[in-house]
């Protein structure tokens, strides 16, 4: 097939999976949820959640697809048998609803770099114009349809040059970018007047937040959103490397990666929030809300405050779309692979992927409700698409795949047997404690409409009738998939027979 003559080079490679976990997911939402989860407090947690959840399952994900050189359906099909071709839709279909909401979040960054040379932007704006600024924009549903139109557009004319010509060629100049305007903006911020505040918010860490199941929860999905873990994205991008690709060093590459990126996205928000807040009250509680627009209404702000930065904030908001549209990439092409694994030519399945993507979107566009609806349902569905990912390693054998696969030929680094191993048989049970815990909690937020679900909002009912229509559609459809996806690489595995 055509994409199988495709290669990223090592570099491209590491390259375009940083561009997966240096997005929005570290700029726009990792500082937001870890002030709304206590800051030293989730911060630990998150560490120790990058370290049992992500790098296995990143590690477990690149192993699958190298090995069977398909996408997600088909390499649950061939690496677990017939009966778990349903996981591996389940897994394509909670990117392809993350993929469709998080480029609306690309199109408020698109927003805001025109923001800056416009006439919107003016010197010394308050936190009150700013907010009421981000407010006007979002309740506009023709302007935030415009600009996720135009989010899609950009990423699918990249996506359809290819990986190498596309992918690759984009993400090796737009991640060194993103990383040294960060570390100045970082700079800058720590310095302000009042920023001390928020470093102590940032790496002070509070008992209740630490005993706060809520807290660990939010750092799973922060590990598994930052990071990619368990959407399906490196088993789609391990297609693309080569066979003696270094499985541990690139996904530790990835996990730090993604912490440092986080960390500096953090230092540039959080004291920046602290520095212009009116009072060290206020900025308290802006930081425990943790809300949508904690980096559009204080950044921007923070950027009509110093010289030169109309040119500072064009580029800053620039470079985070273009980091949105390098986490698009990997989503976009979870479900190119896909279709083109059915015998879609991929120029076709990329125009269409992206087009189906955009409708649904349009839901999230409508607003902050929706697309916070959709941050929780599939939030939560990237944990049970990282279980149901370790439970594709126990089918296939956790020992066999760590020592075969993952430690192959190639590794410089070797993940041990203790390691691996246990982080594979605690995922899905500590995926299990979390979802439970978490949907039990909806109780007590909505007591009158928890189990409703069709209200709008963080309650259980929407979970269930969402995961339920993807479930019963991958079952539905489990026989046409079996039938019709393209044979994959793999030689020794008679479960798929």
């Amino acid at each position: 097939m055509e994409q199988k003559q495709e290669k990223f080079s090592t570099i491209g490679y590491i390259a375009a999976a940083l561009g997966m976990c240096i997005g929005t997911g570290n700029v726009w939402r990792f500082p937001r949820v870890c002030a709304a989860n206590g800051g030293g407090a989730f911060i630990i947690a998150w560490t120790i959640a990058m370290l049992i959840f992500a790098v296995p399952l990143l590690s477990t994900e690149m192993a699958f697809g190298k090995k069977t050189r398909l996408g997600c359906i088909g390499t649950f099909r061939d690496a677990g048998g017939k009966k778990y071709t349903w996981m591996g839709f389940f897994v394509a279909a909670v990117c392809f609803f993350l993929m469709s909401y998080y480029c609306v979040l690309q199109g408020y960054c698109l927003k805001y770099a025109v923001n800056s040379v416009t006439s919107a932007f003016k010197p010394n704006l308050s936190t009150e114009t700013t907010s009421a600024m981000w407010t006007a924009f979002t309740d506009s549903q023709a302007q935030v349809i415009l600009f996720h139109a135009i989010g899609f557009a950009l990423a699918c004319f990249i996506v359809y040059q290819g990986i190498a010509g596309g992918i690759e060629k984009f993400c090796k100049v737009a991640i060194p970018a993103l990383f040294i305007i960060l570390v100045g903006l970082a700079i800058y911020a720590v310095t302000l007047n009042g920023a001390n505040q928020g470093l102590q918010y940032l790496f002070t860490v509070k008992k209740e937040y630490i005993l706060s199941p809520n807290t660990w929860i939010q750092a799973f999905i922060q590990a598994a959103w930052s990071t990619g873990a368990g959407w399906g994205f490196i088993i789609t991008y391990a297609n693309y490397v080569g066979e003696e690709e270094d499985v541990p060093t690139s996904c530790l590459i990835m996990g730090l990666g993604d912490n440092l990126g986080a960390i500096l996205s953090a230092l540039v928000v959080i004291p920046a929030i602290c520095a212009l807040s009116a009072t060290p009250e206020a900025a308290n509680e802006a930081l425990s809300q943790g809300n949508f627009g904690l980096t559009f209404i204080y950044i921007y702000q923070l950027f009509t405050t110093i010289p030169g930065g109309r040119f500072i904030s064009f580029i800053f908001f620039g470079l985070l779309a273009i980091a949105a549209i390098t986490s698009l990439f990997s989503m976009i092409e979870v479900g190119v692979k896909c279709v083109v694994d059915l015998g879609l030519p991929r120029k076709k399945a990329v125009v269409s992927v992206c087009f189906a993507g955009f409708l649904v979107g349009c839901f999230s566009c409508w607003s902050l409700v929706n697309i916070d609806n959709q941050d929780w349902v599939w939030g939560i569905g990237l944990l049970v698409s990282g279980a149901f990912i370790a439970i594709l390693a126990w089918k296939y054998g956790v020992e066999k795949l760590r020592t075969q696969e993952v430690n192959a030929k190639g590794a410089d680094v070797h993940l041990p047997k203790a390691y691996y191993t246990g982080c594979m048989y605690l995922i899905p049970v500590l995926v299990v404690i979390m979802v439970v815990y978490w949907l039990l909690q909806t109780k007590e937020w909505f007591p009158d409409t928890w189990l409703n679900p069709f209200i709008i909002q963080d309650n259980t009912g929407t979970v269930l009738l969402q995961f339920g229509v993807v479930i019963i559609v991958g079952l539905a459809l489990s026989r046409f998939f079996n039938t019709k996806t393209a044979k994959g690489a793999m030689k020794d595995n008679k479960a798929a027979k």
